[in-house]
Order: C-alpha cells, then structure tokens, then sequence
C-alpha cells in the first residue's frame, strides 16, 4: 500500500513516499526534499554470515550523474568507483545507524542511497541520511532507532539550518548531528575557528530539530512499520566466560593487559589464548568462539579500571597525554616534511608544492566544486600495527582520516592570491596505537610550515575517549585514547583547532548517544591537550612558517594582463605558449581574467619567460629595443622573431651604416641580434633596425 508522509523542515517540505517503489527492499523510502530526489532501501540477508565477529553491515551513496543532469567522463560513459564524497557521506550514515543495531547480530546488511535529483537547495547527502534511518526504522531488520540527523551552517555569525549547498561551501561552519530521541550520536564538523562554546550551542540546536524529524520517523512507523524478525544471536555463552574465569582469573587478565608496550600486551594476551586453547581442545562449539571470549573479557577488565579505579592500561593520569616528539625536515629534498610522535603513534608528513594547474579536478553532484587546490592522502600500511598483508590502495577508512585531516587546515590556508601554490600533503603512518588521524594533523600542519606554506595559524589535534557505567552520570573521560582504550572504550572524539576555535570534530561512539556534559566535557578536555601539544611539542619544532619556499619547491612569478590578449600569448593551437614553455622549461597557467603565474625552478628561465608574455602583450612604441632571432632572409630584408609567435622585418637598408647589396652578407639564419622598433610599415608589419640601435 502506497503511503505519503511530509512535514516541514526548515522551511522546505520533506516528502516521504512508502510502498511506492522498490517493494522487495525490506525497507525503502523514496525521498523529496525540495527538488532532490533520493531512494533509499535497507536490505538483510536470512542467516548470519559464518565465521564472522562483527556486524556485516555495508553503506553506499551513489552518485548519479544524470541527477544534476550531467553524462559520466571517460570511455565507459557509466558512473564509476564511488567518489571520495560518495565515501565521506556513506560513513557519515554508518557511524551513527551502526551502534543502534544488536551487537550480537551477524546478518549482512546494506543501506543503500541512490541520489536521483539534485536540488541545490536541498543537500543530497542530508536526504540520504534520513532515509537511511527511516529505512531501516520501518523494515523488519532489528534496530533500535529512529535516528535522525541535521545540517548546521553559518553564515555572517547566523546558524543556518539544513543549508544550502551554497551556504555550505561558503560558510564559516559545516556541521553534521546525529541523535536519537534523548542524546547526540555522531557529530562531524569543518569549522573556521568556532569558538566552543558557539559549537555546542550549534550542536544542540542540531540536536533539537532531530527530536521533530524522531517524532515525523515514529508516525511513519506506527503507520507501516513491519515487525522485527528473529535472529541467530552469535552472543558469547556465559557458561564460556564462567569457564576462562577459572582458567585466569581477574587479577591475571589484568597483569597481562595493563602495560604501555602494545606488542608485550599482545604477547601476554597471546599466552593466556594459547593456555585456553589447550585447556578447552576438546571442546569445538567453545574453541569456535574462543577469540571473542577473550577479547570480551579483556575489554571488561580494562573497562573496570578505568571506570572503578581511574586506571588506565599504561598508567597515565586520566588526563594525561603520552609522551610526545616532533621533527622537520626529516626527509631531503622534498618541498616540506615533519614527523610528529605521540606514545607509540606515529606520523611522518611530506608537502608537495605545485602550480595551480595540477589541483584535483572534481567530477561530482556539486556544480560549483569543480576542483580542490588542496589534498591531504593519508596511509595506514600494515606494518604500523606489525601485521602483514598487501597493498590495495586506501580503504574507507584511509579516505576518512584523510579527509579529516585535510577540513582540519583548510581554515588556515592562505588564499591562491596570497600562495598561488596547489598543495599536496601525504601523511605516513609508520606507527599505529590509536588516534593516527589527530597525528596527521599535527605532521601536517608542520609540514606545511617547513615547506614554507604562509598558514594564519597553527593547528593540532587530539582524541578523547569515554567508559561509562550504568547511569548517565557514571563515566571517566580519558584524554589522547590509545589503540586500546579505543577498541574497548565508548567514544573516540576527535577535535583540531587552532588557539581560537575548532577548526574540525568528528564523533564516534559504539553505545546509543552522550549525554550534554559528555560532548562539553569531551570538548572542553581536547582544547586543554591542543594547547598542551603546541606549546611543548609543536612549536619548539617549527614556530611559524619559513618566509620561502624551499631549495626544490617550485618558485612562482604571477602578472596581470589584458584578458584580451590571452589569445596572442596562447597562439593558434598553443603554438605560441608551448615555444614559451620549450625555451624556458616553465610551466605557465593563465587563468580568463588575465592572471598569468609562471612557475619553475630557475629564477633566470622564469624571469624570461615573463619578459616574453610582456613582449607578446605590449603594444609596440618606436624607441623599444629587442633581442630577436633571424628566422627567414628575403631579398629586402630579414624577418625576426623577438617573442614566440610575434615576428618583425628589418630591412636591408636598415641592417648596416653601410650599403650592403646582400642580406646574407651580414645576416644568417639562426642569428642573435639586437634591434630598435621603428613602428609599423605600410603593410601593417613591426619594422626594427638594426644599425640605429647600434647607434642608440
């Protein structure tokens, strides 16, 4: 039966179709907010997958180009692999939807979002976000939902709610909430110095529109909703955990878990394995879920003391940061790098300068992105954390840090009129115990500094993590979470910023929401440990940016000319530009309103090659004098080349104080000579003489 819901969402109707399309979905709901159109179904296999411990679920945004009326690049002419922002806003779906399923289930799940339309009024990616939630909310698949999420932007210091894709671009503030109906879930921002307490003001303010939007989800599933069907649990047999007690008691898990070496942990753990292993070789059902007993028995002895006692796996404080270490320049020749350290987490950087000419081009559902000038690539090979196995190339995950990494430093940039550079930061991760992506922005950030990138301010990053108890008001924070305190903890809670304000968040949490004192305690502890890490850490390493450019950076000469002569410098075909770019061995962008940038490594080369567009561009005065090559010899006399494509003619009279009957008596092809511009001859042509400006 077809179904149509609306309610008013920021001054836009929101328009929920059910049972109109795709019945066989076990969720699917058919989005209209504005003009954007988005189909989104939630799917589950019958069974549980074999040999798994972790919930299967699989979240994709696909990107239409038909929706923004657009026909795919490329040979194939057919979307290809998800874009980065395809990525981006599928993990944004995940993060929050993922911890309101069982944690025993097992089943494959796949939300998928088809963008159809786009209104640019209406955020595609809002659109799929809700009919995700609403999708799951209404199938028979166990969730303990709704969930809801919002948009905050700002513009001109006025929060805007569900913004444009305009107002997103181009505002101070892009702010992602997520919440269920009494707490905040996910929270993922960009931010240009928000002070904190304009944040969590912006938070709650997100956190409020979702209660509507969890009330409009409850309609629709009172109306349509299916039961929730029953499932294989794949939940650990207390009978097991009542067992390993008796093999290792408490106080022996906790000797092996409590140490800051993370690979001595692991062996410890590894030995009391094996010791149950042998002590349960009989018995198949229990080996088969060994694994997993273990890990929940560890995660339950580290939980206790931190909760209990306030101890924590490697004997910091509660709010104590591990040891930290930062260097630059530790790689020759490159533009910048910097190697920032912090316990056993670490992260080299490398900054790579180029012409503008070489930022990324974007083909997405965005019309007015079409390409980013600057890109941070984030690595995680398997050596980081002592494991082996291939290269594929990065993973989702790999694009999230990245991603993080990079809307941490965009609000310090300088702008391509101030750094007419594209920007390519690469961050390395060659150790691996928790919170890479908050070392990479702290590599980063000094790696742009010693590439001598002019960036406003420094900026740095820091996780804090969270155990909590069995009321609200029972939990410890724990500032910079290692690998551990991660795994087994609540919440990993990202925040960059500089002295000013936050600059970037991104929330994860693996239980159903944080309360308020939660997200401003969290908040509040990450901008103490940012300080800390730039004070001591940071800035005794690099203090500001270097006043140039390095030795093997390109160097850049930028100048103006008439828009209209930006075809005489390109000539037909690129001929005149690319016999600039072969005698100079430059490289030359020129942008429609007339802005040339020349760039190169040779200050000489680079300097003539300005000299040459200034030639080609000016108009010619009797008195100037030139440098010109003979390219071709008449019997009236010589024609010069002085600049790519511009040629004028000396005549034979005009060669020598003397007559001379031949021109090749005195000229030859191929020559150097220097000659003084007449004006222009009755034919129009530029006319030199040779012999008066010897005379000059």
């Amino acid at each position: 039966m077809y179904k149509s819901y609306t309610m008013e969402l920021a001054g836009r109707t929101l328009r929920v179709d059910i049972g109109r399309v795709a019945a066989q979905a076990s969720g699917a709901a058919f989005m209209h907010y504005g003009d954007t159109v988005v189909l989104s179904t939630a799917t589950a296999s019958d069974k549980p997958r074999d040999g798994i411990d972790f919930f299967p679920l699989s979240v994709e945004f696909e990107e239409k180009m038909y929706s923004v009326g657009k026909i795919p690049g490329g040979f194939n002419k057919r979307e290809g692999k998800a874009s980065e922002n395809a990525i981006l806003t599928s993990r944004v779906i995940d993060r929050p939807m993922r911890p309101l399923f069982p944690k025993d289930y097992r089943n494959d799940v796949t939300l998928n979002n088809m963008v159809m339309s786009v209104d640019p009024s209406c955020r595609p990616e809002l659109v799929a976000m809700l009919g995700a939630a609403i999708a799951t909310s209404i199938s028979d698949i166990p969730f303990d939902g709704p969930c809801a999420m919002t948009q905050i932007g700002m513009i001109d210091g006025e929060f805007v709610v569900n913004p444009s894709q305009e107002q997103w671009k181009c505002g101070d503030l892009n702010l992602t909430v997520a919440s269920t109906r009494e707490k905040v879930i996910m929270i993922e921002a960009g931010a240009n110095e928000i002070p904190e307490d304009k944040m969590i003001e912006a938070i709650y303010m997100a956190h409020g529109v979702n209660q509507e939007i969890i009330a409009f989800i409850d309609k629709i599933v009172a109306e349509v909703g299916k039961p929730k069907h029953e499932y294989t649990s794949c939940a650990v047999p207390e009978e097991l955990f009542a067992a390993i007690r008796e093999i290792v008691p408490p106080e022996e898990m906790e000797t092996a878990v409590f140490t800051d070496d993370k690979q001595t942990r692991e062996e410890n753990i590894r030995v009391l394995t094996d010791k149950l292993t042998e002590a349960f070789a009989e018995n198949e059902e229990w080996l088969a879920v060994l694994g997993e007993a273990v890990y929940q028995y560890e995660k339950k002895t580290v939980r206790k003391m931190i909760l209990k006692d306030h101890k924590r796996p490697d004997g910091r404080e509660i709010t104590q940061i591990r040891p930290l270490a930062a260097e630059v320049d530790i790689i020759p020749r490159v533009h910048g790098s910097a190697m920032f350290t912090r316990g056993q987490t670490q992260i080299c950087d490398v900054c790579t300068l180029a012409p503008l000419s070489e930022q990324q081009r974007l083909d997405g559902l965005d019309e007015n992105e079409v390409s980013k000038r600057y890109m941070h690539h984030y690595n995680f090979p398997s050596y980081s954390v002592g494991e082996t196995k291939p290269s594929r190339g990065p993973g989702r995950r790999e694009i999230g840090h990245g991603a993080l990494a990079e809307r941490a430093l965009i609000p310090v940039l300088p702008s391509e009129e101030e750094f007419p550079y594209a920007i390519r930061c690469v961050s390395e991760t060659f150790e691996s115990n928790g919170s890479t992506s908050m070392a990479s922005t702290c590599a980063s950030c000094m790696s742009l500094m010693a590439a001598g990138v002019p960036i406003k301010k420094m900026v740095a990053g820091i996780s804090c993590g969270l155990v909590t108890g069995d009321t609200d008001d029972d939990f410890v924070l724990l500032t910079d979470i290692q690998g551990l305190e991660d795994f087994f903890g609540d919440m990993d809670f990202k925040v960059t910023g500089t002295t000013d304000g936050i600059t970037a968040i991104q929330m994860d949490i693996k239980i159903h929401g944080l309360t308020r004192p939660i997200v401003e305690g969290a908040i509040a502890r990450c901008r103490e440990a940012r300080m800390f890490i730039m004070d001591t850490c940071m800035k005794p390493a690099i203090a500001e940016p270097r006043k140039e450019v390095g030795q093997y950076a390109p160097k850049i000469i930028q100048m103006m000319i008439d828009p209209q002569k930006i075809g005489d410098v390109v000539g037909q075909r690129g001929k005149t530009i690319n016999a600039i770019i072969e005698q100079t061995g430059v490289k030359i962008d020129i942008n429609d309103d007339g802005a040339v940038s020349i760039c190169g490594t040779d200050k000489a080369m680079m300097d003539k090659a300005k000299d040459l567009i200034t030639i080609i561009v000016t108009d010619f005065e009797e008195g100037q004098v030139f440098t010109g090559k003979v390219v071709s010899i008449k019997e009236f006399g010589a024609f010069l080349e002085f600049a790519p494509g511009k040629e004028g003619m000396v005549h034979i009279s005009k060669i020598a104080k003397e007559r001379i009957n031949r021109v090749e008596d005195v000229l030859t092809l191929g020559d150097m000579v220097k000659v003084v511009c007449l004006g222009k001859d009755k034919m129009g042509r530029i006319s030199f003489s040779i012999k008066d400006c010897k005379e000059k």
